[in-house]
């Protein structure tokens, strides 16, 4: 099994050992922070998909009214403009290091905003720069080919601080949270089964895929953030390109697009989407599209297991990761396409930059 497959197989294992761990860090900063009036949450690639795939628990389970920005759109166009009393700037970012994730935290705290980082360590530069830090621990798994692949597991311990942070703040504003407790907790072992239900379907799909050039990922509301985190697990793994899509954007975009028989994901929890997903389902049939659901139920062809949709990002991100991973296999293609053709590890990717880019506070 490679490293990639290795890490979404460990992921059941790791969302149960930072269940405990993460609630005792929410609990902690939250009785620093206090309950804010409004929430900004921010971060760059899996970051960013995390927080938007959270942003419901912020809203529904929290009672916050919640924000998503890309770091960049915040920190250089909208943290001037946030209101300084009452809110709280979430900036997330697991090696702690990306510099426009940084840079949005020390621009909020620079104008009055309270701040928090996620984080891997109180010891990362975007910590030196936040109010409080909830660490995020994300242990390395044995590598023996030492070759770097698509994150998992860092992604999946973002949303289990996410929701624990949800949690939080809903039990310090007086709500009743011992059924999201549990359903978060059920979460590891929908992993689990999750994972032995669609490993050889994916395999079997991508087998099936193989000469498409092409990939859409759709879902809506906490699955927009799935769609965008699974089409980027395809250009990382196979270096295909793949699109996250809002499925009512997709009934307005994509169903012109050329291309008939683009693989479609179709990413839905059943629940507040059920009619659009539904609707638009037969829409992109109707147009040829190879239409592959990813839904709580063993009619589609790639399942998860159910669980509220508020916390089905932990689950419904596996077929997706589980697809890219046999998509790269089955080509030989290397992941990150080996840093090579002027590609570089280094500070998050050569001219890129992404760990040394400039930082204007």
């Amino acid at each position: 099994m490679d490293a990639f497959r290795l890490q979404i197989h460990s992921l059941p294992e790791l969302i149960g050992e930072r269940l405990g761990a993460s609630a005792a860090e929410a609990a902690r900063v939250v009785e620093r922070l206090g309950t804010p009036a409004r929430l900004f949450v921010i971060g760059c690639g899996d970051s960013y998909f995390a927080a938007l795939a959270a942003e419901l628990a912020f809203e529904m389970i929290a009672g916050v009214p919640t924000e998503v920005h890309n770091a960049m759109s915040f920190s250089r166009y909208a943290a001037e403009f946030v209101p300084a009393e009452g809110s709280l700037v979430v900036g997330i970012s697991v090696s702690g290091k990306v510099s426009r994730t940084i840079e949005g935290l020390a621009r909020a705290r620079k104008r009055g905003l309270r701040t928090l980082a996620i984080t891997g360590s109180t010891e990362t530069p975007i910590a030196q720069v936040a109010d409080e830090v909830a660490v995020t621990t994300v242990s390395d798994l044995p590598n023996p080919d030492g070759v770097q692949s698509p994150g998992a597991r860092s992604y999946a311990a973002s949303l289990v601080m996410l929701y624990a942070i949800a949690l939080a703040l809903a039990e310090a504003s007086g709500r009743d949270v011992r059924r999201w407790h549990t359903a978060l907790e059920a979460t590891a072992h929908a992993a689990q089964t999750t994972i032995r239900q669609t490993d050889e379907r994916a395999k079997v799909l991508a087998e099936q895929t193989r000469h498409a050039t092409e990939f859409v990922f759709c879902g809506s509301g906490p699955n927009f953030g799935t769609a965008h985190f699974c089409a980027a697990k395809v250009v990382e793994a196979s270096g295909d390109p793949a699109l996250g899509q809002d499925v009512e954007e997709w009934a307005h975009v994509q169903y012109f697009a050329k291309a008939v028989d683009t693989p479609t994901f179709l990413i839905t929890a059943r629940e507040r989407d059920a009619s659009r997903a539904e609707e638009v389902r037969a829409a992109m049939q109707a147009v040829g599209r190879r239409v592959v659901e990813v839904a709580p139920s063993e009619e589609v062809e790639l399942p998860y297991t159910p669980c509220p949709e508020v916390f089905s990002p932990l689950v419904a991100a596996i077929p997706g990761m589980l697809f890219a991973a046999h998509r790269a296999a089955l080509l030989g293609e290397p992941y990150f396409r080996g840093f090579g053709g002027g590609r570089s590890i280094e500070g998050g990717g050569g001219a890129s930059r992404i760990r040394t880019s400039q930082i204007i506070v």
